[in-house]
């Protein structure tokens, strides 16, 4: 618990001198009692109702340090749902997805795994799907349609080469269409002039967006997040990190997941057998600098149970949340206890 205004702490110190002056109140009517003895100070030193008279000033006390607690403005990390959130699902579509490796195989196993994630999202959370090979492109704008969303995870279909700086990219341009992100001008170096052209002609100016940009703290954006699985390594496109980059700037994190075996599989493209494996170290750089988390998943129902947890972790989030009116209720609470025993048992106040 921390707590906004923790100046007003000090004033904690003023509950010391109440217990003394209480002590001493009672000292003084203990030696009253004994100069001019009554039936009702008789009564009074009766141990079965004597606890009765400390009861009222000790809700008293305790409701005023509670009191006090509010006055600093308590906060407390809770979990809650966040709001309008927007998840995208970058999904690789590289031919290696038919590697047969996970049963029974990639692609099939990537698509359940899809399939049970939608399911399982609250209604309210909308989800977008992004896949990405040579390129990357939006299969489905972000719904809470859950039979849309199916439907477009079925529609999925495998291409050549792997951009996975690209699935980021229109991941990004899905979530932020206002402001003038452009795939093309990211891509088009690589497509006329080859992946490993030392010197690139200069890209083509960005389009203008409607409003300034202005880059936040990365990761803080909670309202929307990228989920991107790829089971192989970037072979065209835009940088990865140059696309997480972006992501970061934007407060948007990128959680990665590395699908398929450790060791890799043998697939066979175009009649070529090809051994293909994942880039651990690309894929735990973007989920660093997005303030994600990186993830891999050899089985299908491995990868099952982390979009269960990404399903947790995205849409519910912990926050500092301000209770000042739980302390304070809590206090009234207590001050109106001891007002009326008081007045119940002793026809008094206090």
């Amino acid at each position: 618990m921390k707590f906004i205004w923790p100046q007003a702490l000090w004033l904690l110190l003023l509950v010391p001198l109440l217990v003394a002056a209480y002590l001493y109140v009672l000292r003084r009517k203990r030696r009253e009692a004994l100069r001019y003895p009554s039936l009702a100070m008789v009564r009074a030193g009766n141990p079965q109702t004597a606890w009765r008279r400390h009861v009222p000033p000790a809700l008293f006390l305790l409701g005023l340090v509670v009191a006090l607690l509010a006055a600093a403005r308590p906060s407390a990390l809770i979990t809650l749902p966040a709001n309008q959130k927007v998840i995208i699902l970058a999904i690789d579509v590289s031919l290696s997805m038919r590697a047969t490796d996970v049963d029974p195989n990639r692609i099939v196993a990537a698509q359940a795994a899809a399939k049970s994630f939608i399911a399982d999202v609250p209604t309210d959370v909308r989800i977008g799907i992004v896949s990405f090979a040579g390129t990357a492109a939006l299969v489905q704008s972000p719904t809470n349609n859950k039979e849309d969303l199916i439907a477009a995870v079925d529609r999925l279909q495998l291409d050549r080469q792997t951009a996975i700086g690209s699935g980021i990219v229109m991941s990004l341009i899905t979530l932020f269409p206002d402001h003038g992100i452009d795939l093309e001008s990211m891509v088009l170096p690589y497509y006329r002039y080859g992946r490993q052209a030392l010197n690139p002609p200069p890209k083509p100016a960005p389009k203008k967006s409607d409003k300034p940009f202005v880059a936040v703290e990365p990761g803080s954006n909670h309202n929307a997040a990228i989920i991107l699985l790829t089971d192989g390594r970037r072979t065209t496109g835009p940088h990865p990190i140059d696309a997480a980059r972006l992501a970061a700037e934007r407060g948007i994190k990128v959680y990665t997941v590395g699908f398929g075996t450790p060791q890799g599989a043998q697939v066979s493209i175009e009649g070529y057998s090809i051994y293909m494996a994942f880039d651990e170290e690309t894929l735990r750089a973007i989920a660093e600098f997005t303030r994600a988390e990186y993830f891999h998943a050899s089985t299908g129902e491995q990868l099952k149970k982390i979009y269960e947890q990404l399903s947790s972790k995205i849409i519910l989030q912990r926050e500092h949340t301000e209770i000042t009116f739980l302390f304070s209720a809590a206090s009234a609470l207590m001050l109106l206890l001891a007002g009326g025993l008081s007045l119940v048992w002793f026809n008094r106040t206090f």
